[in-house]
């Protein structure tokens, strides 16, 4: 009786350990996923897109390939192919089509865009993916287009309108994340998260570590006067934002759920519009009510009952 008395009073510290835990790492994934694109910024001070890109995906893959051999003999390798369609699209195009778009838009307005990934993430689950829709739905999904178009036709830094071809690099960057989010979910369901992210940065990395070697990358690290600075951003970037982040972020879907885990994208890009601000950026309240807009988009979506 009082062994039994005695769990019954853990239980409870149990859980609400765990629910202290989980905003704790809540908090810490949305400052790092947030915090990506003023060191995206940063890393472009000295290199190109493409090597900035390509070296992001390179210094994470470095950080997972021990895992891979500690993982080697639970690899499912006749789930090669979506596990690749996961590090090309969940990783390496978007790496590259950030870094491209950052050219020319504030970090600010790309964590902004950035909110869209999981209306894409849904919208692709409706068309392809076989999930079943609801008038709600399509009236969140056209919420968050609203808001995005808003962005576009807003203007910052001084009256500078967004550049069509580099924001719709972000835009299909977030559309390539609801592709690599919709296969885990449909075709690697039964696979470990680490195992995935791990499989998929080894299947990417390599190709990437050899268009990097073809650049003058390493040159540059010491040629350049903001070489050393860039580096930084990116070690920072690839170590805490890409690998880090992506153990944290398992860990906080076993403490909790994938409904919770996601709520992460509703503080991102608040973290990167403050980034923005403390960099010099100038943001008007307008990228503000798109912002809502798109979260509003998002809720409806996400809280729809399916058929």
């Amino acid at each position: 009786m009082f062994a039994t008395e005695s769990m019954e009073r853990k239980q409870p510290s149990i859980k609400s350990n765990n629910q202290l835990t989980s905003w704790v790492l809540l908090l810490i994934l949305s400052v790092i996923w947030g915090s990506s694109f003023i060191l995206i910024k940063k890393s472009l001070l000295a290199f190109t897109p493409l090597q900035v890109g390509a070296a992001r995906v390179v210094i994470a893959f470095l950080a997972f390939l021990p895992m891979f051999f500690y993982f080697l003999k639970e690899i499912k390798w006749d789930k090669l192919i979506p596990l690749a369609v996961v590090g090309l699209f969940g990783s390496a195009l978007p790496a590259i089509l950030y870094a491209y778009a950052q050219t020319e838009i504030p970090s600010a307005i790309a964590g902004l865009l950035n909110a869209l990934t999981p209306v894409f993430t849904l919208l692709l689950a409706v068309l392809f993916f076989g999930r079943q829709a609801k008038l709600g739905h399509f009236i969140g999904i056209l919420l968050g287009f609203t808001g995005t178009a808003l962005i576009f036709l807003s203007k910052y830094d001084g009256g500078s309108s967004i550049p069509l071809i580099f924001g719709m690099a972000i835009i299909i960057a977030t559309c390539f994340y609801g592709i690599s989010a919709n296969t885990v979910s449909s075709r690697l369901r039964e696979v470990k998260p680490l195992i995935i992210s791990t499989v998929s940065f080894v299947i990417v990395g390599p190709w990437m570590l050899a268009y990097l070697m073809t650049t003058d990358f390493l040159a540059v690290i010491s040629s350049h006067e903001h070489g050393t600075t860039s580096l930084m951003a990116l070690l920072v970037l690839s170590l805490v934002g890409t690998f880090g982040a992506n153990i944290l972020f398992f860990k906080l879907i076993q403490l909790t759920d994938s409904v919770f885990a996601s709520s992460v994208s509703f503080i991102t890009p608040i973290i990167a519009l403050l980034w923005g601000i403390w960099d010099g950026e100038t943001v008007s309240a307008i990228f503000l009510v798109a912002l809502l807009l798109i979260f509003s988009g998002f809720y409806l979506v996400k809280h729809q009952k399916s058929n």
